[in-house]
């Protein structure tokens, strides 16, 4: 049986990757999407299992001593990853998967599993991302800065990716997300 592809996306917050995401299986139906561990709080309208598997970070750091990530990340403040185990079975049952993860995982998951597919999703400007993230209003003003910090020095690792896709247009950006993956999905 063949392997199924790895697609990483990464970006800076507020770049719209969740959206894209979304929009990616709304066209796509059969990629799994990997659900990421995280120590922070739940979002209002936020799923646990769902959008993330929100654990303490005792139980992050017992799952860091057993190797149980693929890859994790301290990011905003919070940790973030991504369990090997959920990865290996959808890859070894000949699916594709989704990672939606930052930077650092990205290059802990390119240096594991090269052949990963890694896009990285991101704004015109970083003022476009100041604003989407002031519009979204889930961030404090302490939280806002950290990730518009983190933002610029994302977007300084753009040539490491191998696409990029600028989401000047959600729909338009949605449908080169949705014609990138179907094309790696025919090769």
């Amino acid at each position: 049986m063949k392997r199924g592809n790895l697609f990483i996306l990464s970006g800076p917050a507020g770049a719209g990757k969740g959206t894209l995401r979304m929009k990616l299986s709304e066209e796509v139906s059969d990629i799994a999407y990997s659900v990421s561990c995280t120590t922070r709080e739940k979002r209002p309208g936020e799923k646990d299992g769902q959008d993330y598997y929100f654990v303490s970070k005792n139980d992050f750091g017992a799952m860091i001593t057993h190797e149980e990530f693929l890859e994790w990340a301290e990011v905003h403040g919070h940790y973030y990853g991504t369990r090997r185990s959920d990865v290996e079975r959808v890859l070894n049952e000949g699916r594709d998967i989704l990672l939606e993860i930052d930077v650092q995982g990205h290059h802990q998951v390119k240096s594991c599993l090269p052949e990963a597919i890694s896009i990285f999703i991101t704004a015109p400007s970083l003022d476009d991302i100041e604003n989407r993230l002031e519009e979204r209003g889930t961030e404090t003003h302490d939280q806002l800065e950290i990730r518009l910090r983190n933002a610029a020095m994302e977007m300084r690792h753009t040539g490491e990716y191998d696409h990029v896709i600028i989401n000047d247009d959600i729909l338009r950006a949605a449908n080169e997300l949705v014609e990138l993956v179907k094309k790696y999905r025919t090769a």
